[in-house]
């Protein structure tokens, strides 16, 4: 392992991050000692500025290659309404998969026009409040959402616009878990068993239905560039020789699957390399099959916030098997971030509060959650680790939240939004045991 200095990890944290002169981290002038003192431990904290800065880098740098690109964020990385808000303001659209997501935007009054529902089984509830409410586009995973939609919408009078989601066998070479593109998976109609043309020509015929264009995704998170070149090469042939005046088609939505270095081991990702290869391998496309005016849809989730957003811990109690391990349990785990022990996923962190000391002691982080298999990071630095130290672990900022639970009847951390300006702003109180038990009605 290489020594871990801050230096090293900095590109891990949110921009503004620092080493205070006390020796304390801090983001934006924010001492996040201060910030456990307030809000409690642990704690996961957002950053303004890094949502905004890499909103526009994706915006930027696909469009500078590709005029008609939409940005689309996927809400299932982490949804809330100030969230909501900032996107707007950036010029991004949101996709949700669920009725609760729908519903945050619904309440915060996004508009409609710009979100996408997606999903592999939508329920009738979810596709009637998406019509009632307009939304702008829902992407159909299946003949059965297919044959619903159309009904609702025959119900109601009215028409919605849809895409169709194709699975074109195209292997991401990432976890088993997050590849969705794949043959064998739940979500989308399969190009190679003739699925996807016979949803084509479904949805041709659905009286209420207006079918807008494809959509694929391939899975997640996805360092390698050669993906995104071999789907769309294979699935603009399928287009050419299935899609009913393909050199019409409106919408075509590579999905997202934008990596993030989680780690210090991990490559950094370069957003221009991703928007080269998915502009040019699909302007090669349209230039050769004279395609009018297609729009390129691209959905970065994670992207966006992961490295906006740091998890803070408390050191507690500490174990050491002489020649084997130290185990430093911390008052979180796996409740408030799976990933770990759902997908082997890998961490780097930091100390909080002896930030300027140097990292040389190898510990594993372990949650307090009663599973063995509750460990946040392994064999990583620290400083000489004691009770009451604080720990920060970067990159939090998608799918740990979003992933949470109250495992062992445990209360979900706050969210707080450290603020372009400086201040801060409490996105989500922390929960608590009222919370939980008058779902129970005591």
């Amino acid at each position: 392992m290489n020594k871990v200095t801050f230096e090293n990890l900095k590109h891990l944290f949110p921009e503004k991050t620092k080493i205070s002169e006390k020796g304390n981290l801090e983001i934006n002038n924010n001492d996040l000692s201060d910030l456990v003192n307030e809000f409690g431990s642990p704690l996961y904290v957002y950053d303004e500025n890094t949502i905004r800065n890499i909103s526009r880098e994706y915006i930027n740098c696909f469009k500078s290659k590709f005029e008609n690109v939409h940005v689309s964020y996927s809400s299932k990385a982490f949804s809330n309404p100030v969230l909501s808000q900032i996107l707007l303001e950036e010029g991004l659209g949101i996709d949700v998969v669920s009725g609760g997501e729908l519903e945050i935007l619904i309440r915060c009054k996004f508009p409609m026009k710009d979100v996408n529902f997606h999903g592999n089984n939508k329920s009738e509830y979810e596709l009637r409040k998406s019509v009632i409410n307009n939304i702008g586009l829902i992407t159909i995973d299946s003949f059965y959402e297919l044959d619903l939609l159309d009904s609702i919408c025959n119900e109601l009078n009215t028409t919605q616009n849809i895409t169709l989601r194709l699975s074109p066998s195209v292997d991401p070479h990432t976890h088993e878990l997050t590849s969705t593109g794949i043959l064998d998976t739940k979500f989308g109609f399969s190009i190679e068993t003739g699925a996807a043309k016979d949803a084509i020509i479904s949805a041709q015929k659905k009286n209420n239905l207006n079918l807008k264009g494809i959509h694929f995704h391939l899975g997640s998170p996805i360092f390698e560039l050669s993906p995104y070149e071999e789907a769309i090469n294979y699935v603009f042939e399928f287009v050419k020789d299935n899609y009913p005046n393909y050199k019409d088609i409106e919408i075509f939505n590579v999905g997202g699957g934008f990596a993030v270095p989680y780690s210090v081991d991990d490559p950094i990702v370069n957003i221009d390399n991703y928007a080269s290869t998915i502009c040019n391998t699909l302007k090669e496309n349209v230039n050769k099959n004279s395609i009018k005016n297609v729009k390129l849809v691209i959905e970065p989730g994670r992207a966006i916030v992961a490295r906006s957003g740091i998890a803070i811990y408390t050191i507690g109690g500490i174990k050491e098997i002489p020649n084997l391990r130290k185990y430093v349990s911390v008052d979180g785990g796996m409740a408030d971030n799976i990933r770990p022990a759902l997908y082997g996923s890998k961490y780097s962190l930091f100390s909080v509060n002896k930030a300027n000391m140097p990292h040389e002691e190898i510990v594993t982080i372990a949650g307090k959650f009663c599973e063995t298999g509750d460990k946040l990071v392994e064999n990583v630095p620290l400083p000489k680790p004691e009770s009451n130290d604080l720990i920060a672990i970067p990159v939090s900022g998608a799918y740990n939240f979003s992933m949470s639970s109250n495992y062992n009847v445990s209360l979900r951390p706050a969210i707080v939004l450290i603020k372009s300006n400086g201040k801060v702003q409490l996105l989500r109180r922390r929960e608590t045991y009222n919370d939980i038990l008058e779902l129970s009605g005591i």
